[in-house]
């Protein structure tokens, strides 16, 4: 685990600052956005640090390699099994290219262009490709779990390293799944959980997913999964990564 964790280290401090801080809060479409997604593609990643970025949620469907659940599903829908491609119900767009998505993702929820250092596209490509290196064939084979009658749902930021895990497991397993993003927006959200309880700060985040949270389980800490078919939430990759195997690995 500790090796793990640090590969998961390395690939967030490559993409720096990337998919963590949101720099605009915009109003939550009405219907979720949806991603077909590879969690270790780079050209996928670039579409999540975005969406963290604008504080939007998505519905993940895995497509591992060798997976038969989404995969096919895309091909049929789209003529072709390539990632990222981002459906938006609510308007109708459907996208394969991260930085068209991209570019599609600030124009409509966003404030028009996206900021500058994603019109440098390829230099954000080099970058993203970099970041998946050190987590080699993390998150990309196919090893198929029970899908669950409710769609689990993860409180994550993209770059967090400890997010990342909970979100390959769910990849390989080929789990649909929620991410409710909780990026940050204050100075005080950038300590770590065990740094504010000692400094008893609790920021009063202006972050529908983050207020949720912190109104739940009276702290926020990242990652978080909530269960809705057994009402179950935890914090903690570890535990999750435990909890997901005890109650959704194939028999």
């Amino acid at each position: 685990m500790a090796f793990n964790l640090a590969g998961s280290l390395i690939s967030t401090l490559v993409r720096s600052s990337n998919g963590i801080q949101v720099h605009r809060v915009s109003d939550k479409p009405v219907e979720l956005i949806q991603l077909y997604d590879i969690e270790n593609c780079p050209y996928c990643r670039l579409v999540r640090e975005a969406l963290t970025e604008l504080d939007l949620d998505v519905l993940v469907l895995p497509c591992p390699k060798g997976g038969q659940r989404f995969r096919p599903e895309l091909e049929v829908r789209a003529g072709k099994a390539q990632f990222p491609y981002l459906i938006d119900p609510n308007t109708g767009a459907e996208l394969f290219e991260s930085l068209d998505i991209i570019e599609y993702l600030f124009s409509t929820y966003g404030q028009g262009k996206p900021p500058l250092k994603w019109r440098l596209g390829a230099l954000q490509t080099a970058g993203s490709m970099l970041a998946s290196a050190p987590r080699m064939n993390s998150g990309m084979q196919a090893r198929p779990g029970v899908p669950p009658a409710e769609l689990l749902e993860l409180y994550s930021f993209e770059s967090s390293p400890y997010a990342r895990l909970v979100r390959e497991k769910l990849c390989e397993m080929e789990m649909p799944y929620v991410v409710r993003n909780c990026g940050r927006s204050q100075v005080q959200e950038w300590l770590l959980p065990p740094v504010r309880k000692a400094l008893n700060i609790t920021p009063e985040s202006v972050l529908e997913n983050r207020r949720h949270l912190q109104h739940r389980e009276g702290r926020v800490s990242i990652p978080y999964l909530y269960d809705p078919n057994t009402d179950i939430g935890m914090f903690e990759s570890t535990d999750i990564l435990a909890y997901l195997a005890s109650n959704y690995d194939a028999a």
